[in-house]
C-alpha cells in the first residue's frame, strides 16, 4: 500500500484533486471510470500505475506577480489556482521532480537581490514574468527559462553566473521575451545565454532534444510505457508504412521506426517539425520524413492521391479529433489505428465517428501519467470491422 500524503495546497490549486486517498484507491477509480466509458467500444484491459506515483513532472512553472497590498509592495511566484489567475505560492510539490525546487527558490532570492522587477499584469509593468524548467529524466539535463516581458535584463551575464555558482546542473539557461497582454506562456524571441539553449532526453532508446517551446509528456517514465503500448498494438513487421499524426517533436514516430518500412510525421506546428527532423538526424534515422500541415487536410490529399498507410499513429490534443480528421484517416485505410488519448470522453466519442466509419475498438489499456489528477491516458487498437 502505497503512504498515504496530504498537500496542504490541494484545496486553493485544484490540480491533485485526488491527493489524500491511498493510490490504489486512484487506480481503481480511474479503471472504473475507463471500463465504464469503453464499454460496448472495447475491452479494456486495464489500468497501469507508478511504482512510485510522486516527483513525476519534469517540467515545472512558475508564474511571477507583482502586486500592491495598500503601501507595501509584494513579489511572488507560484500557481494559478484553479480557473484563476490568483498565484498561490507553492513549495515541495509533490508531484514535481524534486531537483527544480532548490533552482527556483535560489532564482528567486537572486531576482530580489538583483532587483529584478516582477510582471504586474494590470498595469504591463516589470520584467520577470514566468520561471520554467525542463528536467531530462534519463540524462540529468537541466533547462532553465526565464520568461521577461522585455529584453534588457540588468546583469544577466552576472546573475547566470551566480545561479550556475549555486547549481552547476543547471546545463542551459534561456531567456524569452513575451510583450504580448496574453495567457501564452512563451513569446517568439529568445536568447540563450548559457549552453545549447536545449536539453537533450532519452526515451525508448532514442534521443530527443527538448528546447523551450518543445510538446514533450511531462511524466517521461509512463510515456515510455504508453510508446511501447502503443507499438505493441501496431504489431509492426518492418515493412508498413505508417503515419504518425499529430507527431510533435517526433516522438512515436521515431520511436517506431526501427519496426517500420517508413514513416510519415504530420504536425501543423513548423516549430515542432523543426525539433522533429533534428531528432530524427540526432538518431541516425532515414526512414522517416516529416511535413507541417494540418493531418486531416494533408491525409485525405494523399488518398485522393491514391496513397494509402497500413498504420495510423493519433494522438490528439484533449479536445480530440475533428469529424474531418477521422474520415481523411478512414479515407486512408489503414489496417490498424493507434488511438493515443489525454481524454477518454474524447476518446470514446472519435470512437463512435470511426464505427460509422467502417472501424471499431478492439482492445485499450489506460495508463496513470498524471498521478493524483483526475487525468488519465489511454492507448486504444482500432481496425477494420471486417478483421473482427
Amino acid at each position: 500500500m502505497t503512504e498515504i500524503n496530504t498537500c496542504p495546497y490541494q484545496k486553493k490549486c485544484g490540480a491533485c484533486s485526488y491527493m489524500g486517498k491511498a493510490y490504489e484507491e486512484t487506480l481503481r477509480i480511474k479503471d472504473e471510470k475507463i471500463r465504464s466509458l469503453l464499454r460496448g467500444h472495447a475491452v479494456s484491459e486495464g489500468i497501469e500505475g507508478m511504482d512510485d506515483p510522486y516527483h513525476y513532472r519534469n517540467k515545472i512553472h512558475r508564474a511571477c506577480a507583482f502586486e500592491r497590498k495598500g503601501r507595501r509592495e509584494e513579489m511572488k511566484t507560484g500557481i494559478y489556482a484553479e480557473g484563476t489567475h490568483t498565484i498561490i505560492p507553492v513549495r515541495n510539490c509533490l508531484i514535481e521532480e524534486e531537483a527544480g525546487e532548490g533552482i527556483l527558490k535560489d532564482v528567486e532570492e537572486l531576482t530580489r537581490a538583483f532587483k529584478i522587477p516582477y510582471y504586474n499584469e494590470d498595469s504591463g509593468r516589470g520584467l520577470l514574468r514566468h520561471i520554467l524548467i525542463r528536467t531530462a529524466h534519463e540524462t540529468g539535463e537541466i533547462l532553465l527559462v526565464l520568461v521577461l516581458a522585455e529584453r534588457e535584463f540588468p546583469g544577466k551575464k552576472h546573475f547566470v553566473r551566480k545561479l550556475r555558482d549555486m547549481h552547476p546542473e543547471i546545463t542551459s539557461v534561456v531567456f524569452n521575451v513575451n510583450n504580448r497582454h496574453t495567457n501564452m506562456i512563451l513569446g517568439d524571441r529568445e536568447s540563450v545565454v548559457y549552453g545549447p539553449g536545449y536539453i537533450t532526453d532519452l526515451l525508448c532508446g532514442k534521443k530527443f532534444r527538448i528546447s523551450p517551446r518543445s510538446f514533450y509528456q511531462v511524466n517521461s517514465l509512463m510515456t515510455e510505457k504508453i510508446y511501447r503500448k502503443a507499438i505493441e498494438y501496431a504489431d509492426l513487421g518492418g515493412k508498413e508504412k505508417v503515419i504518425d499524426a499529430y507527431c510533435g517533436i517526433g516522438t512515436i514516430g521515431i520511436a517506431a521506426s526501427d519496426r517500420a518500412g517508413e514513416v510519415l510525421g504530420v504536425e501543423s506546428n513548423r516549430e515542432a517539425v523543426k525539433d522533429a527532423k533534428i531528432n530524427a538526424d540526432l538518431n541516425g534515422i532515414r526512414n522517416i520524413r516529416f511535413t507541417a500541415q494540418d493531418a486531416g487536410a494533408y491525409m485525405m490529399k494523399m488518398a485522393a492521391e491514391g496513397e494509402r498507410a497500413d498504420v495510423l499513429f493519433m494522438d490528439p490534443p484533449r479536445a480530440g479529433a475533428s469529424r474531418e480528421f477521422i474520415e481523411a484517416a478512414c479515407a486512408m485505410a489503414p489496417r490498424k489505428i493507434v488511438y493515443i488519448s489525454c481524454n477518454p470522453e474524447t476518446l470514446v466519442r472519435d470512437l463512435k465517428e470511426f464505427e460509422k466509419r467502417g472501424y471499431a475498438a478492439k482492445r485499450a489499456t489506460a495508463f496513470d501519467a498524471f498521478c493524483w489528477t483526475p487525468h488519465t491516458e489511454a492507448v486504444t487498437l482500432i481496425e477494420p470491422r471486417t478483421l473482427h
